[in-house]
């Protein structure tokens, strides 16, 4: 049965009852208080307290009676582990594609193990979380560092998950998370688009008509098949995307695992076979997913290198998109990347009318909420749906001096 044990002293027990309580062996060694408890499992635990501790073991005795009770209770020697351990442990078993895997495990290594490695997962608390975060800025740009914080915390809630610990320090309400500020997206104009377009090695042009004209992200348009055209229906199948995992080129799936399906405006459809009646498709064997399994897949790719290769998207960036982006008057970074195109591609559906669920779906996004967060500002404001609204109504009618009749 679960007690606090004095290991100072033992009681014995005389003839009629009476007991005495006298030194034991131990007496001022080690810590007095021993309490001693059956875990949920069966085996017995026991956690010792120092002298004049008797107070906080009753309390301990009392917590852990009441958390066998609740289901809540977490062997305090699960926690024992390092974070390191319990980190590596997680990175093997969590569910990744490779290119994801490649980014957090570095993440983690370059910017976790360093503070947390050593420390048990159990003294990991909200203090050490703030002190790490804090000791963050200025060497972190605060995009990376809310992501790394949500490594983190990930990390810490599977620790939970596993009763590896009972609750998540980077949850505690005195953390506050790294939030980088929202930047609201500004598409290009036509004109943009279209010098882009122009400035592009003739090869390459496909990229900037599928970019901005069905909003395919970079990955997707390098990986794109032939097979995959409906040039005839106006349709494109997005099922697989070209990417980089460990400095190899392999194909996997699009992004969030889901292919869709795109209307192909006809522009895009003459431009496409333009491009197919110059520049034939080239059949590539890559490695899906992981560059080192031995599943591979041959793919008639609709854009090549001068080589007849696959794209690298480093390559790409570097000797086509940046000098097209600087022909246009624009400065190469990341918000001029590739990706522009796709909010050009937002922008331009939302301002026809396009529901936030359709353009969801044909870019790839898991969730329509979260396409509506990022491009709600440009929706039209419900003033301007009001006027048009009823501007379109009443078109076709004049004002008398009674007021509205009918022309």
């Amino acid at each position: 049965m679960a007690h606090v044990e004095d290991r100072w002293y033992d009681t014995i027990r005389h003839p009629g009852g009476r007991t005495e309580r006298v030194k034991s062996e131990l007496f001022g060694k080690g810590l007095r208080y021993r309490v001693r408890y059956i875990a949920p499992d069966g085996r017995e635990r026991s956690k010792s307290f120092p002298d004049r501790g008797k107070r906080d073991a009753d309390a301990f005795l009392v917590s852990v009676e009441s958390d066998k009770l609740r289901g809540s209770y977490i062997d305090p020697s699960a926690g024992r582990i390092t974070f390191r351990e319990y980190a590596e442990e997680w990175l093997r078993t969590r569910a990744f594609d490779e290119s994801t895997r490649e980014s957090t495990e570095y993440r983690v290594r370059k910017h976790l193990m360093p503070f947390f490695g050593d420390r048990q997962l159990s003294s990991i608390k909200p203090g050490q979380v703030r002190e790490w975060d804090r000791s963050m800025v200025g060497k972190l740009a605060l995009a990376t560092r809310a992501v790394v914080f949500a490594h983190l915390r990930t990390i810490l809630a599977a620790a939970v998950d596993d009763e590896r610990i009972a609750k998540n320090p980077c949850s505690a309400r005195s953390v506050t998370p790294p939030r980088p500020p929202e930047r609201k997206v500004v598409p290009w104009k036509v004109s943009t688009v279209s010098g882009i377009r122009a400035a592009l090695p003739r090869r390459y042009r496909p990229a900037a008509d599928l970019g901005a004209g069905c909003g395919m992200r970079q990955g997707e348009i390098f990986g794109l098949g032939v097979d995959d055209l409906d040039l005839d229906s106006g349709w494109v199948h997005v099922v697989r995307q070209l990417k980089l995992v460990r400095s190899r080129l392999v194909f996997g799936l699009p992004k969030n695992d889901r292919d869709r399906r795109i209307p192909l405006p006809v522009t895009v459809v003459d431009a496409l076979r333009e491009h197919l009646a110059w520049c034939k498709p080239v059949e590539l064997t890559l490695p899906w997913e992981d560059p080192f399994s031995d599943e591979r897949v041959t793919v008639p790719l609709v854009l090549t290198t001068p080589r007849k290769g696959a794209i690298n998207r480093g390559t790409f960036d570097a000797k086509a998109w940046k000098p097209a982006v600087t022909a246009v008057g624009l400065v190469p970074t990341r918000a001029t990347g590739m990706h522009a195109l796709r909010h050009f591609y937002a922008s331009a559906l939302l301002d026809a009318g396009e529901s936030i669920k359709a353009l969801a779906a044909y870019l790839g996004h898991a969730d329509p909420g979260f396409t509506l967060r990022v491009y709600t500002h440009l929706m039209p404001t419900s003033e301007e749906r009001t006027r048009r609204a009823i501007d379109d109504l009443f078109e076709d009618t004049r004002v008398g001096p009674d007021g509205l009749t009918t022309a």
